[in-house]
């Protein structure tokens, strides 16, 4: 009541002060819902009916015939993107118009931990990415294998004991996703495989859990940037407890690389590195050439690329991962030819999972890449325009700071893209099948300068907790398992299923050579 009372306060104080601007798509001639007083076209999901994606996935299918959709969030302007040639333009073609994702409202005011890759913007995040990207490469991801197998080892331990009983698979994956995030981004043991209260998985879903203080903060900062500029996102013992831990782990290292491969390491050599260097993507000379910028990469910085690197990868891999099973327990067939070929490339390295054997999983990979289609974990990608831009197919002309949504779910899910879109279908990514897929309608990693950095580990990790899982275990339906898992509509860019994905682990008695 209270957070309602809040609202109905905040929108008289905007209404008075005329910073709504409801004609702005109909001047233009661009279709978009009506919006609703002081909500705009939000209200379904600030009064938590419908999710962000579910939410963008309702403005896309209202208007079939379009390219583009308007719409209205509180106090900015989005357009929801149809077309994949018009995707094309915002995250390649003209990216330099559309480079910030302005998931953080004010320009200039930034919290601590939204100095990190994904929520940076402009040179922050171009010299960011171009330091990163190494740590990325081939190399790096197989000497942090050993780590992957070791966490995928002790969830089979837990699997074991919850062998022939409901276990909600989601919660598995995001506990076995947590203890391998804990070993390679912060060089720690969170045991979250065998404390299903740990401090870690305990900070991982409250990093993605919604409360009403936090639905608060985001109408305050949304409704008037400026007014809110320091009050946080982050609820104060997220932002306490992740610099503390980061913290004292580089203390414990004497600000150097330890050896042991892990992310915190691959950062600690970064920083040895001095200062980042390199052309401005917002400044520019007189002529016209960017200007040269730097970025110190100091412990805050530092602090802010483990926590999305723990907070971005805990959640993605875990929904992937799960879904992938979810799915399968729903299709025995596909299960069984996913395990037919893990037995036969594994009986090549003697029963052991290892990076080589995981690169010859064609099927496991292509059955992983339809259960993200079929459920992307970020359900929509955002940009911001950073000046007057006119689309040359259409020459509607947008102003600066116009949003720009790229609804994932209903393009992977979009008729016009994919046969019975709502079916899981792996062959679909046969080698002669992929080419029939427009390039830009199934992203799940996104695309462009800014598609995820960490998508081949995300990868690599979800496999191998599959596969791990398929090579010991059948899957199947539990009693209570809904065959469409409902989102919660409390999710916000990542999406969250309510309820769980209850499964039952069945032991198999194939054994590997």
């Amino acid at each position: 009541m209270l957070l309602f009372v809040l609202i109905l306060l905040l929108a008289y104080y905007c209404y008075c002060l005329g910073t709504r601007n409801f004609t702005y798509w109909s001047k233009k001639g661009v279709k978009h819902v009506k919006p609703v007083f002081f909500f705009g076209n939000v209200y379904k999901q600030l009064t938590l009916h419908l999710s962000i994606s579910e939410q963008i996935d309702e403005w896309y299918n209202t208007f079939p015939n379009e390219k583009y959709v308007g719409a209205y969030l509180l106090s900015d302007l989005a357009l929801v993107l149809r077309d994949p040639e018009l995707i094309k333009r915002v995250l390649v073609t003209d990216f330099r118009y559309f480079h910030p994702r302005g998931v953080h409202p004010h320009k200039h005011v930034r919290e601590p931990l939204f100095q990190n890759l994904f929520t940076a913007d402009g040179d922050v995040w171009k010299l960011l990415r171009q330091r990163l990207t190494p740590a990325f490469s081939s190399g790096k991801l197989k000497a942090m294998f050993p780590l992957i197998i070791k966490t995928a080892e002790k969830m089979l331990t837990v699997a074991e004991s919850s062998c022939d009983k409901e276990i909600d698979i989601r919660e598995l994956m995001a506990r076995y996703t947590t203890d391998f995030i804990g070993s390679c981004g912060f060089g720690l043991d969170f045991d979250s495989l065998n404390e299903e209260e740990s401090v870690f998985r305990q900070l991982g879903k409250r990093i993605f859990t919604v409360t009403n203080r936090d639905a608060l903060v985001f109408v305050l900062k949304r409704a008037a940037p400026e007014t809110f500029k320091n009050v946080d996102f982050f609820a104060r013992e997220i932002e306490t407890d992740t610099l503390h831990i980061i913290k004292q782990i580089v203390e414990k290292r004497n600000h150097k690389p330890s050896g042991r491969n892990d992310f915190i390491d691959l950062l600690l050599e970064l920083k040895q590195k001095g200062k980042v260097v390199g052309e401005s993507i917002e400044k520019f000379s007189a002529d016209g050439s960017p200007q040269t910028v730097e970025l110190e990469l100091d412990d805050l910085m530092i602090a802010a690329q483990v926590f999305i690197f723990f907070a971005a990868g805990f959640e993605t891999s875990s929904s992937a991962s799960s879904f992938i099973l979810h799915e399968l327990a729903f299709h025995p067939e596909e299960q069984e030819r996913c395990q037919k070929e893990i037995d036969e490339v594994l009986s090549r390295y003697n029963g052991k999972i290892c990076y080589e054997a995981l690169k010859e999983m064609k099927y496991l990979e292509m059955a992983f890449k339809e259960a993200i289609r079929l459920y992307p974990s970020p359900g929509f990608l955002i940009r911001k325009s950073v000046k007057k831009y006119t689309f040359p197919e259409s020459g509607l002309t947008i102003d600066e700071d116009v949003g720009i949504l790229i609804p994932l779910q209903s393009l992977h899910r979009d008729p016009r893209f994919f046969e019975d879109p709502d079916t899981f279908k792996p062959a679909r990514f046969l080698p002669e099948n992929v080419g029939k897929i427009p390039k830009f309608a199934y992203m799940p990693f996104g695309e462009g300068p800014r598609a995820c950095i960490g998508e081949r580990l995300g990868i690599i990790q979800s496999l191998a907790g599959v596969c791990s899982l398929l090579s010991r275990f059948s899957v199947k339906p539990a009693p209570t398992a809904c065959r469409r898992p409902r989102t919660d509509p409390r999710s916000a860019i990542v999406q969250n299923i309510l309820g769980g994905l209850p499964l039952i682990l069945i032991e198999r008695n194939v054994k590997t050579e």
